[in-house]
C-alpha cells in the first residue's frame, strides 16, 4: 500500500487584535512559529513502526485548511491532530474518504473523544499508537471497513524498543530543527495540562544510547540541525540527565528542551547542561507568585512551593549561558487584573531571555475542563477551534472575559516590543558577564 502521514501545521488564533499584534511584534509568535515548523515526531515514529513492504510518504497540511493533492493517491492516510486543528483535520479526512482513501485518526484530541473522531475516520487510535499501528495497517490491507484500536490495552510503550523515527522521509526539506524524544511523562499533574490526557503512565526514560542513535540518524539527513527534545519534562531524573549530557557534549550540537526548576538545585547538572550545547530551557513558571499556583497540580503543590525561590533558580541557570524561556498561564483562578503587570515586572526583574504567555485553556479530557464544565464556566463547549492557548473560552474567576482578553493584549504589546526584547537581553548578558567574572575570580583564589 501507499501510506501517507499528514501533519497539521500552522499557528491558530481567532482573536483579530492578537493576530494583528503577532504580525507586528515578532517576539509574540516566534516560539509558536518554531513549533509549527517542526516535523511531527509522532508520525515519523509511526512510520518507523510500519511493517515492511509499503511505500511511505510524509506530508504537511498548511494553516489554510487545505491538503496536498498527493494524498489522494494514497491507500491509507494517518492524521494526528490537536484540538485547535481538529475540525480542519476532520474536513480533510472527510474529503479523502469521499474519494476512497482510508483514514486513520489519532493524537491527544482523538484519544479523548474517539466517538467524535469515528464519524470522520475508518480507523481511530486511542492512546499511544506505536504498538497498535501495525494492526491498523493490517486492517487497511484487509479492507476492514471501520475499527478502533486502543493503545492503552497493550500497556505503556517500552521506550527502549522504539525504532529510529523515519527522518529519511523528510530528507531534503527545509527543516532547520528536528525533534528527538528522550522521555515520556511528567511527575507533576497540572490541572490544565493536555499532555496528561495521553501520558497517564509513569515517567519513562529512553536509554541514552538510543537517543544518540536517533541523533546520528538526523545528522545523516541534516548535518548540524538544531535539536528539540520533544519531552514534557526532560530532567526529572538527575543521574540519568548527567549521563545524557555527557553523551551530548562531544557532539557539539545545539539543543532545546522543556523541564522544571528542580535542575537549579543541582549545580553539577546545570554545568553539564551548559557544556552539552543547551541553548535554552523552556520552564513552566505559570505565575510569578505562590498564591495563584496553589491547587494547580493534582498531586502536590510543588510549583507553589518553588515560587518564592524562582529568582534564585533562574539566576543559577542563566549564569551559565543557558537562556530561559519563562512560560506563564494567564487566567488562573487566583489571577485578577493585576497579574499582567506582575508578569511584566517579573520578566524584567529576572532578565528572561524569552517569555511565553498563554491563556488558561480547558482542553477536552483535562481535569480543568471537567471542573469548569461542572461550574458552568465554559463559554462554548465543543468549540475546539478555540483551544489555541490564545483565545479565551471560559469565564475567569476574578476578572471578566474582556479583562483577560484586554490584559493579554496589553501584556503582549509590552513583552514583545523590540525595545522590551533588547532591554531584557542586555540585562541577561550583563548578568552573565558578571557571573563569569565571579567564577573566574573564585577559580583564581581557590
Amino acid at each position: 500500500m501507499k501510506i501517507g502521514f499528514l501533519a497539521m501545521s500552522g499557528i491558530r488564533a481567532h482573536d483579530p487584535e492578537l493576530l494583528q499584534l503577532g504580525l507586528t511584534l515578532p517576539g509574540f509568535v516566534a516560539r509558536s512559529k518554531q513549533i509549527a515548523a517542526l516535523p511531527s515526531l509522532g508520525l515519523l515514529q509511526l512510520a518507523a513502526c510500519t511493517p515492511a513492504g509499503h511505500e511511505l510518504r510524509y506530508y504537511e497540511a498548511p494553516a489554510d485548511g487545505a491538503e496536498p493533492r498527493e494524498l489522494y493517491d494514497c491507500d491509507l492516510v494517518a492524521i494526528s491532530t490537536f484540538s485547535a486543528q481538529v475540525f480542519e483535520a476532520y474536513a480533510i479526512a472527510d474529503r479523502l474518504r469521499a474519494r476512497g482513501v482510508k483514514v486513520a485518526l489519532g493524537g491527544l484530541h482523538v484519544s479523548v473523544l474517539p466517538d467524535e473522531a469515528a464519524a470522520h475516520a475508518d480507523y481511530v487510535v486511542v492512546g499511544e499508537g506505536e504498538q497498535v499501528w501495525p494492526e491498523v495497517v493490517a486492517a487497511a490491507e484487509r479492507g476492514v471497513a471501520a475499527a478502533r484500536f486502543d493503545g492503552r490495552a497493550a500497556g505503556p510503550v517500552d521506550l527502549a524498543t522504539l525504532p529510529t523515527p523515519r527522518y529519511d522521509l523528510i530528507a531534503g526539506r527545509p527543516y532547520s530543527r528536528f525533534t528527538v524524544q528522550t522521555s515520556r511523562g511528567c511527575p507533576w499533574r497540572c490541572e490544565f495540562c493536555a499532555s496528561s490526557v495521553m501520558l497517564q503512565q509513569r515517567y519513562r526514560r529512553r536509554p541514552v544510547a538510543q537517543i544518540v542513535r536517533d541523533l546520528d540518524a538526523i545528522e545523516r539527513v541534516q548535518p548540524g540541525a538544531f535539536i528539540e527534545f520533544a519531552d514534557d519534562n526532560t530532567f526529572v531524573d538527575h543521574e540519568w540527565s548527567r549521563e545524557l549530557c555527557a553523551a551530548l557534549a562531544p557532539r557539539r550540537m545545539k539543543w532545546f528542551t522543556e523541564t522544571d526548576l528542580s535542575v537549579a538545585d543541582d549545580p553539577a547538572l546545570c554545568d553539564a547542561i551548559a557544556r552539552s550545547g543547551c541553548r535554552q530551557l523552556l520552564i513552566g513558571l505559570e505565575s510569578p507568585g505562590e498564591t495563584a499556583l496553589r491547587g494547580v497540580e493534582q498531586r502536590a503543590d510543588w510549583k507553589a512551593g518553588r515560587a518564592p525561590d524562582y529568582g534564585r533558580s533562574l539566576r543559577e541557570l542563566q549564569s551559565r549561558d543557558v537562556t530561559v524561556n519563562g512560560c506563564f498561564v494567564l487566567g488562573l483562578d487566583r489571577h485578577g487584573p493585576e497579574i499582567f503587570a506582575e508578569v511584566l515586572d517579573f520578566a524584567e526583574t529576572n532578565a528572561l531571555w524569552e517569555v511565553q504567555v498563554t491563556v488558561l485553556t480547558p482542553f477536552p479530557g483535562t481535569p480543568l475542563y471537567a471542573r469548569l464544565e461542572r461550574e458552568g464556566r465554559l463559554l462554548a463547549p465543543g468549540r475546539w477551534e478555540r483551544c489555541t492557548l490564545f483565545d479565551v473560552n471560559f469565564t475567569p474567576a476574578r476578572m471578566s472575559v474582556e479583562e483577560l482578553r484586554r490584559g493579554l493584549r496589553w501584556l503582549t504589546e509590552r513583552l514583545y516590543s523590540p525595545a522590551a526584547l533588547r532591554r531584557r537581553r542586555r540585562a541577561f548578558l550583563a548578568r552573565r558577564r558578571a557571573s563569569a567574572h565571579g567564577r573566574a575570580l573564585a577559580a583564581t583564589h581557590s
